[in-house]
């Protein structure tokens, strides 16, 4: 089964929104998809950096 989504509310500069919609449009996904995606994967390359130390 996969995890509940959980709703949240962030504040984002402008030019950094625009560069995740048209990022998101691109590979033909919806916004809060294309964040979760780049979420996790700055997760696991955060994960895998601090354990090699």
């Amino acid at each position: 089964m996969k995890p509940l989504k959980e709703k949240i509310s962030i504040t984002i500069d402008g030019d950094i929104l625009e560069k995740i919609k048209k990022a998101a449009e691109k590979d033909d996904r919806s916004l809060s998809q294309y964040i979760n995606i780049v979420l996790k994967e700055h997760l696991k390359k955060a994960e895998k950096n601090c354990s090699s130390k």
